[in-house]
């Protein structure tokens, strides 16, 4: 982690000399001092790196090494702060005592951080000299993207006997309540084989309910419960457990249910008693439990019997290969390297037949280069860690080799996702702005930092669990065992944890934690609030004691007992600050003009403030503002003066009210993502109709025209406004006229790819009825209650013919589809229907969604919705 963090200073280095040059000056000679130790460093790091589990006293130079940077990065960070408000400041006295003693102290720390990096180069010149040598750089590393079948459920293999197995012991039994277990070590893919049962046909027919729970080292039984209800679509607001489990047994009472308990570690504090006690055990149906868990004790305490504890088999050598060669190639192009052939059967062999060590090792093998020397270079750097014994040794050496061979730009972003819980699944576009908000993301770019994502995606680090066609909403996770590696880095190099000490870096508050123990850490860089954690300013206590902050997240605090005021006063303390998160805090009603004093803020997110009205005219002073999202504001209106903030990348959710004139979008070219309320008293200007086609960077857009009516002069000038050349997304929410706007064709739209209509009074696409041959490019069109729309499948076909994905909700007026009548049971879920359900446009209401994805050249329901 260290050498990502040298990696993130130089370059902030070098884009403070680009940007600062002239403020800068004074510090130069430090400065390249600074960046000429970084260099050398980075060389050192990244081969010590590889060395310090084994070599103490690499451990802790690199641990040295990190303090200094972080220290460096800091010194940086305040000095292009001062320099910016020199500049914005520019009548204030210059070379002021205050001025002086600044300068001074930074030159002072500089050298001092110089001369502890001599230092330690002086203490390692036999390492150094070690590395001269043996370092061996990676060549032609190979960035092209490539797209991995990880996520494909028919790339499985091994595992179909055992679901077989499983599934004859579960529906031929008469009995009320039969419990199977399948029981290994991690990675030998125990909840894909639950899964396939879970989501098998038979399985589907025989049980009425099927709840699926993921059950972690730290056991919650409250959060297990309220999950259990959730899945049978109740309510479990203001309930507690014991009328929970009351509610999970009356709904479960009359049916046959199956209820799968994934990644069990223990037992002994008698959770599982309670709530098996708690289950219908009715002798007129039959029901079935599915347990995995790495320890077979806990199978047996949970009362499984000898005979029905399945133990997975490692893949044999044919398997393994299978497995190995669908990941590691593309289709067929194995053929093309038999040269290959002999080390890569050399290093399955070291994987031993786990399913998730030959999926990591054949993924980092995809991007390299096909060639029998860095095949066998990867497979003598892995001998050595597979040597390794005990639990899942073999895994971590798999996932430890992934880790060291990523890119700089990407482990600190892997590192973050060891913050999180255990089976947590968090929002792609959460974890994208944090990322955004340390400075781990090249430019600050957003579609930078989704590439970032997809690059982890698809080395097997990270798993997309939902993407949600419907919102374009995505959720990742990590599996456990590459949590279990990340983790154990965070903990040695202090990069993160849910536990505070006096040198983590970045926290996440839990409720129960005491905040007192931030007194000790001067250190923190980024804090994290969840579980609806209560927080106290009392003076010179906890949290007010912190003030190094630069990722500030309180969206899941509970801020109920401290003013807005006051919690401003802390805020705008945090001179570093670049990420702000205050998103869901309904009592919030204004925003202090203090919020002004953060100079260095990137990331701003209100969203779902539904009581705030007002953003103070100083927010406009945060021209480093990267991200500004105020979704779900219905009574906020923006200030003028948005022109000021021309680094903006997303502007989410604002409001045109009366006062603002959409002409102030004309500075802020960098926009990539634009969301927009439209209300009566919004006013478009004939000259400003262009303004939209002149953002060249604009890839995702959202008109949302509620409480507007067809004959508001708004809705008119709509209708007449020029779109953004470069769009591939584009969202008509509440549109009220019967045609859709008249720029919805492909030639003012060439490169649209996603279009999501929802609600309104549309009866009719305009473009559909334009004499013109052109089609559309489009490949995802989403239609949700519509209820007016009447079209013709057809149409739809000949004007869209490379459309592979068609979504529906509450649209009853589509003809002609060639899948009008489809049988549910057959796939994974749709939400708010029944099993046995027959599916006919007529019936598509009340919130319900269908998904057709075209495959090949026939089109079938698609399951991931």
């Amino acid at each position: 982690m260290a050498d990502a963090l040298v990696g993130t200073v130089g370059n902030h280095l070098i884009q403070a000399f680009k940007n600062h040059c002239q403020q800068l000056s004074e510090f130069e000679p430090e400065l390249n001092n600074l960046k000429t130790q970084l260099d050398f460093m980075k060389a050192f790091i990244a081969d010590g790196s590889k060395h310090k589990r084994k070599d103490e006293m690499v451990k802790t130079t690199l641990n040295k090494i990190r303090d200094l940077i972080y220290e460096a990065d800091d010194i940086l960070t305040d000095c292009i702060i001062h320099d910016d408000y020199q500049k914005q400041n520019s009548h204030l006295k210059k070379f002021s005592l205050r001025d002086r003693y600044f300068r001074y102290k930074t030159v002072k720390k500089l050298k001092k951080i110089n001369l502890e990096i001599e230092k330690m180069q002086g203490a390692l010149p036999p390492y150094f000299q070690m590395m001269a040598i043996s370092r061996d750089p990676e060549q032609n590393r190979c960035d092209n993207r490539w797209t991995s079948p990880a996520f494909d459920e028919s790339s499985i293999i091994g595992s179909r006997d055992d679901k077989k197995k499983m599934i004859n012991w579960i529906l031929p039994s008469n009995n009320v309540l039969i419990k199977i277990a399948i029981v290994g070590m991690g990675g030998l893919g125990k909840t894909t084989i639950a899964k396939e049962i879970f989501n098998h046909k038979g399985i589907i027919d025989r049980f009425q309910k099927r709840i699926w729970v993921s059950i972690s080292q730290t056991v919650n039984e409250e959060s297990i419960l309220k999950s259990m209800l959730k899945q049978l679509g109740e309510d479990v607001t203001a309930l507690d457990k014991g009328q929970i489990l009351q509610k999970i047994q009356i709904t479960l009472l009359n049916c046959n249910y199956l209820l799968v308990m994934d990644d069990v570690w223990s037992v002994s504090d008698g959770w599982w008693d309670k709530i098996y006690d708690g289950l219908p055990k009715k002798q007129t149906h039959r029901n079935a439990i599915i347990i995995t868990t790495r320890h077979k004790v806990v199978a047996r305490e949970m009362g499984v019997k000898e005979s029905q504890i399945h133990h997975p088999k490692i893949l044999n050598e044919q398997e393994s290969w299978l497995l190995f060669t669908k990941f590691a190639f593309l289709s067929n192009e194995e053929m093309k390297y038999p040269e290959l052939i002999e080390v890569g059967k050399d290093i399955l062999r070291k994987c031993q037949g786990l399913p998730l060590a030959i999926k990591t090792i054949s993924c980092l093998l995809r991007g390299k280069n096909k060639s029998n020397g860095v095949w066998r270079r990867i497979c003598d750097n892995f001998h050595e860690e597979l040597s390794m014994r005990g639990s899942g040794g073999s895994v971590i050496a798999s996932l430890q080799l992934s880790y060291d061979d990523l890119p700089i730009r990407l482990k600190n972003c892997l590192l973050c996702c060891s913050i999180f819980p255990e089976d947590y699944e968090v929002s792609a576009d959460w974890l994208i702005r944090w990322w955004v908000g340390e400075g781990f993301i090249e430019n600050k770019e957003i579609e930078t930092a989704y590439n970032y994502l997809s690059e982890l995606v698809d080395k097997c680090l990270i798993e997309v669990v939902e993407q949600r066609n419907y919102d374009g909403k995505i959720y990742i996770k990590l599996h456990d065992l590459v949590r279990d590696l990340i983790t154990k880095i965070a903990k040695d190099e202090a990069f993160c944890s849910s536990r505070s000490n006096p040198k983590i870096r970045r926290l996440l508050i839990k409720e129960g934690m005491d905040l007192k123990q931030l007194n000790e850490n001067s250190r923190l860089r980024s804090l994290l609030v969840w579980d609806g954690c209560p927080l106290q300013f009392e003076n010179k206590i906890g949290i007010t004691r912190v003030d190094s902050l630069k990722v500030l997240d309180l969206s899941q605090a509970m801020l109920d007992t401290i003013s807005t005021k006051k919690l401003f006063n802390w805020i705008s303390s945090l001179k570093r600050l670049s990420y702000l998160n205050l998103s869901g805090h309904i009592k919030m009603e204004n925003v202090p003009s203090s919020i002004g004093k953060l100079k260095n803020l990137e990331v701003l997110i209100f969203s779902g403030c539904k009581n705030l009205r007002k953003l103070p005219l100083e927010i406009n002073s945060s021209q480093k503002l990267t991200i500004l999202d105020t979704e779900c504001c219905p009574f906020l209106s923006l200030s003028t003066g948005l022109s000021n903030l021309t680094n903006l990348q997303e502007l989410s959710g604002f409001n045109m009210t009366g006062e603002f004139r959409l002409q102030e979008l004309q500075c802020l070219k960098q926009l990539v993502v634009l969301k927009i309320v439209m209300t009566r008293t919004s006013i478009i200007k004939d000259e400003e109709l262009t303004i939209f086609s002149e953002l060249n960077r604009l890839k995702i857009f959202s008109i949302d025209s509620r409480n507007c009516t067809m004959r508001d002069e708004i809705v008119l000038k709509l209708d007449d406004l020029s779109p953004p050349p470069s769009l591939e997304e584009l969202y008509i929410i509440n549109w009220t006229r019967q045609r859709t706007p008249k720029w919805i064709n492909p030639a003012s739209l060439p490169k649209l790819k996603y279009l999501r209509i929802e609600g309104g009074s549309i009866t009719s696409f305009s473009s559909f009825d334009q004499a013109s041959d052109l089609t559309w490019e489009l490949e995802e069109l989403s239609l949700w209650y519509v209820r007016l729309l009447n079209l013709e499948w057809g149409e739809v076909l000949r004007f869209m013919p490379r459309l592979r994905c068609f979504e529906l909700s509450s649209c009853s007026l589509i003809k002609g589809f060639c899948y009008q009548q489809a049988v549910l049971n057959e796939f994974l879920e749709f939400r708010g229907w029944e099993k046995n359900t027959i599916v006919d446009f007529q019936e598509l209401e009340n919130g319900r969604i269908a998904v057709w994805r075209k495959k090949t050249d026939e089109w079938t329901f698609d399951s991931n919705i």
